[in-house]
């Protein structure tokens, strides 16, 4: 299954869709304009918010959690390394391996990929395509997926990659 995310070029705060294979809207996703840390809401297409990631401001690393449904489900934190990005999926077992600067990674478990991650680079704004194996999780995966990212977009505001 895939799934496709345009983020727009100018906003005051997170906004964009995920879509689904066809252009159909899949997930909407919403963040937090006025908040400490970055807060982000993803809605399905009954408007339900069905996960949310919240930012762990004041720590030393990274660190974001993941909630589905009102139950935290995983924490992503990037490790401390000098010459390339590495990070940790708590309460999922999952591993994170790729080129995460070139946004081409892959998210697995046991050796098995969960959702591969590349982006497009000759596009208006930033689009991502997610390729997600049969039966994975596809909520958790967005969610780990747009974390990793706002992971990424903080750090590499701060130029600490």
């Amino acid at each position: 299954m895939k799934l496709y995310i345009k983020q727009k070029v100018f906003s005051w705060k997170d906004r964009f869709t995920v879509k689904d294979i066809n252009g159909n809207d899949r997930y909407y996703v919403e963040g937090e304009l006025f908040s400490l840390g970055k807060k982000l809401h993803i809605y399905n297409h009954k408007n339900e918010e069905v996960a949310m990631i919240v930012q762990k401001v004041f720590s030393f690393l990274p660190r974001y959690f993941v909630y589905i449904n009102g139950v935290e489900t995983a924490q992503i934190v990037k490790e401390f390394t000098f010459f390339r990005h590495k990070y940790r999926i708590e309460g999922l077992n999952w591993e994170v391996t790729g080129d995460f600067l070139a946004h081409d990674y892959t998210v697995s478990h046991n050796e098995q990929p969960i959702v591969s991650i590349s982006k497009e680079w000759m596009t208006w704004g930033d689009s991502y395509e997610l390729d997600m194996a049969d039966g994975a999780d596809e909520i958790a995966s967005l969610a780990v997926v747009l974390a990793i990212d706002c992971v990424m977009a903080n750090t590499g505001n701060a130029a600490a990659n």
